[in-house]
């Protein structure tokens, strides 16, 4: 058994993902304007309420601009801020490119989060930094974004060395290195430690991750149990845990949503929203080569009450029109037949479209409704998703297809394990 001593781990985090990945994106198709050298932000659209910071470019951080907060409230601090919407088709495909790169470093990887790898580089033990070095500059040059290098001999302490300042940099942090790197850090600083344990830590006058190192363990396991001895841990650089090699990012269900901008009141209006949304939904449950077995439909009313509602499907499928009638049926069983101004579906219960168990009698229907679905897909990818609509949407004033860019929930954006 390898100790821990011997091991080496990097942990590549992209910089300003979301923003990065978009302004490569606007680059390669033609535009002058680096986004990520003006104050810019990803986000919803403010004009159909639907305004949250998701990332910022550092300009737009020198204004005070945090992700999370609302448009409005960033417009507040910066009146010319360019605002852009979200693709997260997109973002899957730039994380795919980074993990093949690292692929020709390492056997090991594990796919953290969208934007985040943890690789097993105690191959390259006595050369390492050149190794980081030459991985970095690749990913500038070849893939167009930047990204911060943590090196350890561990997951957690790599982990916290890519939080480290300035960005675009390789930062170690190694055990030596922890009294003066980590320990004058803010508790809050320290992985795992959220909310309502750096308020309890902060009443027992522990502010510092210096002050958690060196508190008594049986004190932090009274007041916080099990996790006051896992952050005790992690404030004195213990993590056993190992990278696990995955090659892809779990897609727990597909969905997507939208604020309208009028009150839906009838349900012939909400149908034709729910399938546009539908139409889009199916399209990237059919891109990832996957099925599903349980759709959702989520309604926000005008007085902005919220409820949402799930249906089982008789079998596992990646057909829009099955799909639809499901979500037809979760919706009649929930709309309680207020004035609407969010409407939202999911699929989940996913698994591969490799195998599945076709009904004996609606063998010949569906084979065909799966090869007209693969067409239409071909067809919208290639000329553009409106293309080809459905007769249901001409004079509707609804768009034939809702979304389409993804929901920042469908991927796992962090776990709560190393």
């Amino acid at each position: 058994m390898v100790s821990d001593d011997d091991k080496l781990i990097f942990h590549v985090d992209v910089n300003s993902a979301y923003l990065s990945w978009t302004a490569v994106k606007m680059l390669q198709y033609g535009s002058t304007l680096d986004i990520r050298n003006i104050p810019s932000v990803i986000g919803g659209s403010e004009e159909n309420r639907h305004g949250i910071i998701l990332a910022a470019s550092i300009p737009a951080k020198k204004y005070g601009i945090k992700t999370g907060e609302s448009i409005f409230e960033a417009k507040l601090k910066c009146k010319d801020l360019a605002i852009y919407p979200p693709d997260y088709n997109h973002y899957v495909k730039s994380s795919d490119a980074l993990y093949e790169m690292l692929c020709e470093y390492s056997p090991k990887i594990q796919r953290y989060s969208i934007d985040e790898c943890f690789m097993d580089c105690s191959h390259f033990k006595d050369n390492y930094k050149r190794i980081a070095m030459r991985l970095k500059m690749r990913i500038s040059e070849e893939l167009g974004f930047n990204c911060n290098i943590g090196i350890s001999t561990n997951k957690l302490l790599a982990k916290m060395a890519s939080d480290f300042k300035p960005k675009n940099t390789i930062h170690t942090l190694f055990k030596h290195e922890m009294p003066l790197k980590m320990w004058d850090l803010p508790v809050e600083d320290l992985f795992m430690v959220g909310r309502a344990s750096s308020a309890k830590l902060h009443k027992l006058n522990i502010n510092t991750i210096g002050d958690l190192a060196h508190t008594d363990v049986n004190l932090l396991i009274n007041k916080l149990h099990s996790h006051g001895k896992l952050i005790y841990e992690y404030a004195n650089g213990v993590d056993y845990s190992e990278v696990r090699k995955s090659n892809y990012l779990e897609i727990k269900g597909i969905g997507n949503s939208t604020t309208i901008a009028y009150d839906v009141e009838t349900m012939d209006e909400a149908f034709k929203i729910l399938l546009s949304l539908t139409e889009s939904v199916a399209m990237r449950l059919r891109d990832s080569n996957s099925l599903c077995r349980l759709v959702a439909v989520s309604i926000k009313t005008n007085q902005f009450a919220h409820y949402s509602h799930q249906k089982q499907l008789n079998n596992h499928t990646d057909s829009t029109e099955v799909i639809f009638e499901g979500v037809k049926e979760a919706f009649k069983e929930v709309w309680k037949g207020e004035k609407i101004r969010q409407l939202g579906i999911r699929v989940t219960k996913l698994s591969s479209n490799e195998y599945f168990q076709e009904t004996l009698f609606d063998f010949q229907k569906s084979e065909k409704q799966r090869k007209l679905d693969k067409t239409l897909d071909d067809l919208r990818n290639k000329y553009g998703k409106e293309c080809v609509i459905r007769s249901t949407f001409l004079h509707s004033g609804v768009r034939p297809i809702n979304g389409g860019t993804g929901s920042h929930e469908d991927y796992p954006m962090m776990s709560s394990l190393l």
